[in-house]
């Protein structure tokens, strides 16, 4: 077997992954051109292999082209993978799972032997939203693709759907509040504030024009959901309450699914809607 096939396997590998040829040089070691010389016939140094083959989490031998599949141990070496992938990359790279994940569950071969997700985003309009979305009876996906926001979401079936979305949660009231402009105002203002700073009520009567009164009122209201509590200090001779933010990321997803229900995803690049049963049953 010829050696340069390793070239071909790492440029295979790389455009699977949707990994950049910056990211594997950087982790290599080398420059970007030392990876495309190898991508275009060339051959990397063997002390190198080792460290490629980590990279892309398969074995050396798996590089020239001996296809040696052992799935006894794959959730260790994903776990090693990303472990050693460079901390700013690792959502970058789990992205990347995400979509091989997503084009597994679609059982279409000629869906899984589609685009990397770096050669799709490449194919859109850098403003452009698509979406990718598994519906079936055993739970169901929905992914967006690329370019405006990425996200993942997967849901196996519940076995309890009220248990699961409804016991104890009152969704009116929460809706309720969430409809007053400066309640839902004030929880976007402040996520994007440093979540570390203190404020007080004076914060939203300054930066959102509320009167004194609608600021506490709102203020109460985000400590209802534990989204902002209390603590008092001491100054000017005089105890004082200020406020401290909790910043969280279900209020962002949140954000994300309540814009599907607005505004629907219309461009699918993967869609399967097998599901028969309703959601909630």
């Amino acid at each position: 077997m010829s050696i340069e096939i390793i070239g071909k396997q790492i440029a295979t590998l790389r455009k699977e992954k949707g990994i950049k040829q910056e990211e594997l040089a950087t982790y290599v070691g080398v420059s970007t051109q030392a990876v495309s010389k190898w991508e275009n016939g060339g051959v990397p140094d063997t002390d190198l292999l080792p460290k490629i083959a980590d990279f892309f989490a398969v074995s050396v031998d798996f590089l020239f082209g001996r296809n040696i599949t052992d799935y006894s141990d794959l959730q260790s070496a994903l776990i090693e993978k990303v472990n050693n992938t460079p901390y700013d990359l690792r959502f970058k790279q789990v992205f990347n799972y995400c979509w091989d994940m997503e084009r597994a569950l679609m059982d279409d071969i000629h869906l899984i032997e589609r685009n990397s997700i770096e050669d799709y985003e490449k194919e859109i309009d850098e403003t452009a939203q698509h979406y990718s979305s598994m519906e079936t009876d055993h739970g169901f996906t929905r992914m967006g693709v690329a370019n405006r926001l990425q996200y993942f979401l997967i849901v196996p079936e519940t076995k309890d759907t009220d248990a699961a979305y409804f016991h104890g949660i009152d969704y009116p009231a929460f809706f309720k509040d969430f409809s007053d402009a400066d309640v839902f105002n004030a929880c976007v203002l402040l996520h994007q504030r440093e979540h570390k700073k203190a404020f007080t009520p004076l914060l939203l009567v300054k930066t959102m024009g509320m009167t004194p009164e609608k600021s506490n009122k709102v203020l109460e209201i985000l400590k209802k959901y534990s989204l902002v509590y209390t603590t008092q200090i001491e100054m000017d001779d005089e105890v004082q309450t200020v406020y401290h933010f909790s910043s969280t990321p279900s209020f962002i997803a949140l954000l994300i699914f309540a814009r599907e229900v607005i505004d629907k995803p219309r461009i699918f690049c993967y869609s399967c809607q097998n599901r028969g049963k309703p959601y909630l049953k």
